[in-house]
């Protein structure tokens, strides 16, 4: 059989929650940062009108589309590219920008998928340290070696939850090389739009992309639809790599709605935020350490690697995912997305007594 690129050959594929064969509706899925409402009926009224126009290939330069963020966000639309999700980007910034002789860095509990496009551009990945599962911007820069090409950072981190200041991103900035690009991967911005720090404009600066997605606030992972700003240079090569055809008319169109039903989206946040601080209380006073989170999500610490295994063996066994975290070296950590209230108090439940028995 024809043999795969050695650089390919060495990858693990992206892993992703197993869900047991034959589950039915009652499977509750606290596992993927989805979120807790469907997208505003705006967006599907908007999907549902393109449909039949489907024999048609969606618009290679989703005109309408960065126009509406641009408007929304104040923004030159010359500088968004829109991509099959917030993962396409990622990946196509890793193939354009880094490679064998030019690496990458990111934060040491980084998004997972940093490390796969990594790979996949067959560059070295290298990590910072982090300080209280927080972006430490010192170990970054003090991380940057002659080869250094890219630095990713989520911001809300995924799995942490955790963000640093727009103003410590942009000593970040002002600290790297001027042939490093920065990626600041905002896939959980709109949880923390509140603080009022947005970091659009450091693209300016010519070397910084901002990333992107309605997965998780608009609620629409499944449309696929991410964008990032680009300066016009990074944009340029981007370009070149990237599907022509990559988001599907349908998705441009909910994503359009989405953008102009701002106030859907804001309560989906304020209920989300209200149900986290909620779930954080509770596990806070069931014995739990928690780190503040910024997004839709949890991390929990179960204080060793036993006892999250057995935790998440037993949500399971109720019907209920959450995501463990030992593939991002946190083995005694368990993440929890935000669901409905009662999804929550029941998962949080079972967690209690595992610690419980534990302690025994």
């Amino acid at each position: 059989m024809t043999q795969p690129m050695p650089h390919v050959a060495r990858m693990a594929p992206y892993t992703l929650v197993k869900v047991p064969a034959g589950d039915d509706h009652t499977l509750i899925s606290l596992s993927q940062n989805e979120s807790l409402r469907p997208p505003s009926p705006k967006v599907v009224k908007a999907a549902s009108s393109v449909l039949t126009r489907s024999m048609l290939y969606p618009d290679p330069d989703w005109t309408e589309l960065r126009l509406a963020l641009a408007q929304h966000h104040e923004l030159n639309a010359e500088y968004i590219l829109c991509g099959n999700g917030s993962l396409d980007l990622i990946g196509c910034i890793a193939r354009v920008f880094a490679g064998p002789d030019r690496s990458i860095l990111a934060p040491e509990y980084a998004y997972p998928f940093f490390r796969s496009a990594t790979q996949m551009a067959n560059a070295r990945f290298d990590i910072a340290r982090e300080s209280f599962l927080t972006v430490n911007v010192k170990a970054i820069l003090d991380s940057v070696v002659a080869d250094t090409g890219i630095v990713f950072v989520a911001n809300p981190g995924n799995p942490t939850g955790t963000r640093i200041s727009g103003g410590e991103l942009e000593r970040l900035r002002a600290g790297l090389r001027p042939d490093i690009l920065l990626v600041v991967d905002e896939a959980y911005g709109e949880f923390a739009d509140h603080l009022g720090e947005s970091c659009f404009d450091m693209v300016n600066s010519g070397n910084t992309v901002i990333l992107r997605t309605f997965s998780k606030a608009y609620g629409m992972a499944g449309f696929r639809v991410g964008w990032g700003l680009f300066p016009p240079a990074v944009a340029a090569e981007m370009r070149k790599v990237m599907n022509p055809n990559n988001v599907s008319a349908v998705s441009q169109a909910a994503a359009i709605a989405a953008v102009q039903d701002e106030k859907y989206m804001r309560e989906t946040c304020e209920i989300t935020t209200q149900l986290r601080e909620e779930a954080t209380t509770k596990l806070k006073d069931a014995g739990f350490d928690l780190f503040p989170s910024f997004t839709n999500f949890v991390l929990i610490d179960m204080g060793d690697p036993e006892t999250a295994q057995n935790a998440e063996a037993a949500l399971r066994r109720n019907g209920i995912l959450v995501r463990p975290q030992g593939g991002v070296g946190l083995p005694h950590a368990l993440r929890m997305t935000i669901g409905a209230k009662q999804d929550n108090e029941a998962a949080i439940s079972i967690l209690a007594q595992c610690k419980k028995e534990h302690a025994r």
